[in-house]
C-alpha cells in the first residue's frame, strides 16, 4: 500500500522537532563539559593546597638523627621541689638481628601491629582511610593508624599532640626512613626498641624475662603474648596480670587467624593454654638492681604510660613529680622487718599511699614488703581487697547526709535485720545496741545502722557518690557494699578519704605534675580538681570520723595526741566455707584497713597476705592502725594542722539522747542526757522532747489519822502528763524539829506507823526525776491525845509489856482488909524513855481487898501501860 505523500505543513512541523532535539543536545554537552572543566579545575587547586599545606606542616620537622633510633635516651625523675631523683634508662636490653628473628615472632608482630607492612612506604593509605573515617564521627585522635614505620619515628624526633601538623610530620618522617632504610632494617628496629614492662626493652629480653627462652624456642601462644604487650605494657604484664595478659593474647591469635598466618586450629589450640603455665616461676625470676623510690617509680611509670605516647625508657623526658623523698623513705623504712611495728613473719604484705588532702599529689606509696621482683605487684596500687568498714562513710553515710540531709544526731536502731533478699545481717560482735546516733554507729563499726542508711538513700545514689570519689565500682552494686563486699585498692580509698578533708573537692590522685620534651615543650598531666559533694556532708563526715578515732575502734592505736585527725578502721571476714577449707582459726580476719586525715594529709592502709588462705590474728590486725599513726605522726611533725573549718551550712544542735526520730532537748533534760550534734542549716528536728518537762508539784495532799492503829495515812495525786520515771521524796518533821527524809517512792502514798500522840507532824512530798525537783506540796497533821479512865474506877491491870506480856509496873493505892495481893499485866503503850513507877502492893490479909490502881507506866521503847490488882 503506498504511503500517502506528506503535506508541507507536516514537513515543517518535523523539521521543527529535529531542530529542538539537535539544540538540547548541544546544549546538554556543552553543559557537561563545564562542569567536568570545573571539577578538574578544583581538583588541581585542591591538590596544590594540599601539597602546600603539607609542604608547609613539615617545614620544621626535626632531621632523622640514626644515633636517635638506634641508642634511646633515658629519663629524668624529679621530685616535688624539682630535685632530681632517678634515671630511668633502657640499659636491660637484649639486641636482636632481623635474621635471628623467627617467622613466627615476625608474624605476631605484624598480625597485631601492621599487616601491610611490607606493601606500603611507611605510611598505609587504606589504613589510613579507615582511621580517618573514625576520627571525623568520633573526634580526631580517637583512631590512629600508625604503621610500624611511623611508630619507630614516633616521640625521637616529635612532639606529644595528637594534632594534623604532627601527624603529618610523623607521615613524612615514617617516609624518608623508608627511603634511606630497608624493611627488614625498620622491623628490627621496631622489636628491638619497644617497651615490655618490667623496665625493659626488646622482644628477646621479653623472651628471656617472662620464659626464660629464646626467641626460637618460643611457641605460638607465647609469641602472641609477646606481640600484644606493647600496647600497653604493664597492663599486660603476666606476671602481674595474667588474666589481662591473656585476653590479649587471644585477641593476638585471632589476628594471626584472620590474616592467614595460623589455622583456625592452631589458633584454638593455643587460646587454651593458660598463660601462667609456661611463664618463670616467682622464685627464678631474677632481681633487678633496686633503684631509690622503686614503688613511687612504679607509679609514675604507669602514670605516663597510661596518660600519653611517650616510651619513658627512651624518649628522654624530664618528668616533674609530686614526691616528698622524706616521706618515701619512711614509708619504705616502716615496711621493712626492723621496723618498730612488729610484723609476724616475712609474707605479711602492706600497701600505704600518702596524699596532700588539698591537691591530691601522691607524696609517698608503699607497694609492699620484701619485693623479690622489680616492678612487681604493688599493693597500694595494683591489689585491690575488699574495705570493710571503711566504705560506711563513702557509700552510707556520706550519700544519706548529701541527699537526705541527715545531721550526725540522726538516730538509727540497732536491732535484728535482713537484706532485702532475706539473708541475715550482723554485727562483728554479734550484740544489739538499740538506738543510737549516726555519729555512734559509724564510730562503733555497727553494720545494720549502715545498711539502714544505705537503704533508705538508694543503691544507685550511693553508687554515684562513689563513683565521683574515684572509685572503680561496678553497676548495679548490691546492699551487701553498704559494709565493705567490694574489692577497692587502697589509692582509691586514699582520693575518696582526701575529698572529705578537702570540704569536697576531689582530685584523682596522681604522681606526675608535668612532662618536659627534649624540644621544651611542656605537657600538663595534673588532673582537674570537681566538687563531688556539698560541704555539710564533708564536714559532717570529717566530725564523725574524728570521733571515730578517739572513741571508736581505731581509739587508741590510731589516734594522735594534739593532731586534729579523721578516720576509720575496717576488717572483712571468711565465708564458713573458707573457714572450713583452709582452716581458719576463730577471730581471724584476711584484711585490716585504717584509712584517715588531717587538713593536711591523707593516708590508706591496707594490711594482709598476697593469699587470703593466711588470716591475721589478734594484735596483727592492729597493724593498719600503727602505720597509719606512725607515718602521720611523722609528715605531721612541724607542719601546722589547723582543724576541720565549720561551713556555714552547718548549725550547733541540743538533741535528747535516745530519742526517735530525734528531738531537741528541753530547758528541764538533765546535763548528762544532751547530745551536742551537727544539723544542716533549716533541717534541725521541729520536736522538742517532752521527757524531761518541768516536774509539777504533787497535788491534793491529804494526810488520815488510824487511831486503831496509830498510823498516818498520806495520799497526794500527781497529774503530769509524762510519769516516766517520775518518783516522790516524802520529808517529815516533828514538833517543828529537824526534816527528816522518810521514803522515796513511786508509789502516791505512804502510812507513817507508830504515830506520837499530841505530836504535830509536818509533811512535804517533791517529785523527782534524775536531779528534776517540783515545788513540794506540804502539810501539817496533829496526832490526838490518847484518853485515860477515870480515878478510883475499878479495872483490870493489864499491860503489855516490853517483850509481851510480864509484871506490871504500875502506881498504885491498895485498899483492904487482911492479907493482899497485887497481880498486874503491863499494856504496851506509847511511851518515851521513861519507866513507869511501881504500884504498892497491898498487905497480906484473910480479907480481900481491892485496890484502885491507874498508874501509867512508860518504858523504853513502848511504856507499859499497867494497872494492879490488890487482894
Amino acid at each position: 500500500m503506498a504511503q500517502k505523500p506528506q503535506t508541507r505543513e507536516e514537513r515543517r512541523r518535523q523539521q521543527a522537532v529535529k531542530n529542538k532535539k539537535t539544540k538540547g543536545k548541544k546544549a546538554n554537552k556543552g553543559m557537561f563539559k563545564k562542569i567536568f572543566l570545573t571539577l578538574i579545575a578544583l581538583g588541581i587547586i585542591g591538590m596544590l593546597t594540599g601539597i602546600a599545606t603539607f609542604a608547609f606542616m613539615i617545614q620544621d620537622t626535626p632531621k632523622l638523627d640514626e644515633t636517635l633510633l638506634k641508642d634511646p635516651i633515658s629519663s629524668k625523675i624529679y621530685d616535688k621541689d624539682k630535685k632530681l631523683i632517678t634515671e630511668v634508662g633502657s640499659q636491660n636490653r637484649d639486641y636482636v638481628a632481623y635474621e635471628d628473628i623467627p617467622k613466627l615472632v615476625e608474624n605476631a608482630f605484624l598480625a597485631t601491629e601492621d599487616v601491610r607492612f611490607y606493601k606500603h612506604n611507611g605510611i598505609d593509605v587504606i589504613r589510613l582511610g579507615g582511621a580517618v573515617i573514625a576520627n571525623v564521627t568520633n573526634g580526631f585522635g580517637s583512631e590512629g593508624a600508625s604503621t610500624i614505620t611511623q611508630q619507630v619515628v614516633k616521640n625521637y624526633f616529635l612532639g606529644f599532640e595528637k594534632t594534623i601538623s604532627r601527624k603529618a610530620q610523623e607521615a613524612w618522617l615514617a617516609y624518608q626512613l623508608e627511603q634511606k632504610y630497608t624493611k627488614h632494617q625498620i622491623f628490627e628496629m621496631y622489636v628491638n626498641k619497644i617497651y615490655m614492662s618490667e623496665n625493659m626493652h626488646g622482644v628477646l629480653t621479653a623472651s628471656k624475662t617472662y620464659f626464660d627462652k629464646d626467641l626460637d624456642e618460643l611457641e605460638l601462644h607465647e609469641a602472641a603474648l609477646l606481640a600484644g604487650m606493647p600496647q600497653s605494657p604493664n597492663n599486660y604484664n603476666p606476671f602481674t596480670n595474667p588474666e589481662k595478659a591473656e585476653q590479649r593474647r587471644n585477641i593476638v591469635l585471632s589476628l594471626m587467624h584472620q590474616h592467614g598466618f595460623i589455622s583456625k586450629e592452631e589458633k584454638e589450640n593455643a587460646q587454651k593454654i593458660p598463660v601462667e603455665s609456661s611463664l618463670v616461676k616467682e622464685e627464678n625470676r631474677k632481681n633487678k638492681d633496686e633503684k631509690p623510690f622503686d614503688a613511687f617509680v612504679d607509679m609514675v611509670i604507669e602514670e605516663v604510660t597510661e596518660k600519653t605516647d611517650f616510651d619513658i625508657f627512651s624518649d628522654g623526658l624530664d618528668i616533674y613529680t609530686t614526691l616528698d623523698p622524706n616521706a618515701q623513705t619512711h614509708v619504705e623504712k616502716i615496711l621493712t622487718t626492723d621496723a618498730a611495728v612488729q610484723y609476724p613473719n616475712d609474707e605479711m604484705q602492706a600497701g600505704i599511699t600518702l596524699l596532700d588532702t588539698k591537691t591530691g599529689e601522691i607524696r609517698a606509696i608503699g607497694g609492699g614488703r620484701n619485693q623479690q621482683v622489680k616492678r612487681g605487684l604493688n599493693y597500694a596500687i595494683d591489689v585491690k581487697r575488699q574495705p570493710g568498714s571503711t566504705i560506711k562513710p563513702i557509700l552510707d553515710y556520706g550519700p544519706a547526709i548529701e541527699h537526705l540531709r541527715w545531721g550526725t544526731y540522726h538516730m538509727l536502731e540497732d536491732k535484728p535485720m535482713t537484706y532485702s533478699n532475706g539473708e541475715p545481717i550482723g554485727n562483728w560482735n554479734d550484740k544489739y545496741n538499740g538506738i543510737m546516733t549516726m555519729r555512734m554507729a559509724l564510730a562503733k563499726s555497727i553494720n545494720i545502722p549502715a545498711l539502714q542508711a544505705f537503704q533508705a538513700v538508694g543503691a544507685e545514689k550511693a553508687r554515684e557518690f562513689g563513683v565521683n570519689l574515684g572509685l572503680t565500682l561496678k553497676d548495679p552494686i548490691y546492699e551487701s557494699a553498704s559494709i565493705g563486699a567490694h574489692e577497692i585498692a587502697p589509692i582509691e580509698m586514699a582520693g575518696a578519704y582526701a575529698a572529705f578533708g578537702n570540704n569536697g573537692f576531689f582530685t584523682e590522685p596522681y604522681s606526675v605534675k608535668k612532662v618536659v620534651l627534649r624540644d621544651k615543650t611542656e605537657i600538663d598531666l595534673t588532673p582537674e580538681t570537681e566538687v563531688v559533694m556539698k560541704d555539710y556532708t564533708a564536714f559532717m563526715i570529717s566530725d564523725m570520723l574524728k570521733t571515730a578515732i578517739k572513741q571508736g575502734t581505731g581509739a587508741t592505736y590510731a589516734n594522735i595526741p594534739n593532731l586534729h585527725v579523721a578516720g576509720k578502721t575496717g576488717t572483712t571476714n571468711y565465708t564458713q566455707e573458707e573457714i572450713n577449707n583452709w582452716g581458719i582459726k576463730n577471730g581471724g580476719v584476711p584484711d585490716s584497713w585504717f584509712v584517715g586525715y588531717t587538713t593536711r594529709y591523707t593516708a590508706s592502709v591496707w594490711t594482709g597476705y598476697k593469699d587470703r588462705k593466711t588470716a591475721l590474728y589478734g594484735q596483727e590486725q592492729k597493724i593498719s592502725q600503727t602505720l597509719f599513726k606512725d607515718l602521720m605522726t611523722y609528715v605531721s611533725n612541724d607542719v601546722d594542722t589547723p582543724d576541720f573549718t565549720v561551713p556555714k551550712s552547718v548549725e550547733k544542735v541540743k538533741i535528747e539522747k535516745g530519742t526517735m526520730p530525734a528531738k531537741l532537748a528541753s530547758d528541764y533534760t538533765p546535763k548528762d542526757q544532751i547530745l551536742y550534734e551537727w544539723a544542716v542549716k533549716g533541717n534541725m528536728p521541729k520536736e522538742t522532747s517532752k521527757k524531761f518537762e518541768k516536774l509539777e508539784a504533787p497535788s491534793k495532799l491529804e494526810a488520815k489519822y488510824d487511831e486503831s492503829k496509830n498510823e498516818i495515812i498520806l495520799t497526794w495525786d500527781f497529774k503530769q502528763e509524762n510519769k516516766e520515771n517520775v518518783q516522790f521524796e516524802v520529808t517529815a518533821s516533828l514538833d517543828e524539829g529537824p526534816e527528816q527524809k522518810l521514803t522515796t517512792t513511786a508509789e502516791t502514798g505512804v502510812k507513817i506507823a507508830n504515830a506520837v500522840p499530841g505530836g504535830i507532824y509536818s509533811f512535804k512530798v517533791t517529785a523527782i526525776r534524775g536531779e528534776q525537783r517540783s515545788e513540794p506540796a506540804a502539810l501539817k497533821i496533829e496526832v490526838p491525845e490518847l484518853s485515860l479512865p477515870d480515878d478510883g474506877e475499878e479495872e483490870e491491870g493489864n499491860g503489855e509489856g516490853d517483850n509481851g506480856n510480864g509484871n506490871g509496873e504500875g502506881n498504885g493505892e491498895g485498899n483492904g482488909e487482911g492479907n493482899g495481893e497485887g497481880n498486874g499485866e503491863g499494856n504496851t503503850g506509847g511511851g518515851e524513855n521513861d519507866t513507869g513507877d511501881t504500884g504498892d502492893t497491898g498487905d497480906t490479909g484473910d480479907t480481900s481487898g481491892t485496890g484502885n490502881t491507874s498508874g501509867t507506866g512508860n518504858n523504853n521503847n513502848n511504856g507499859g501501860n499497867g494497872t494492879g490488882n490488890g487482894n
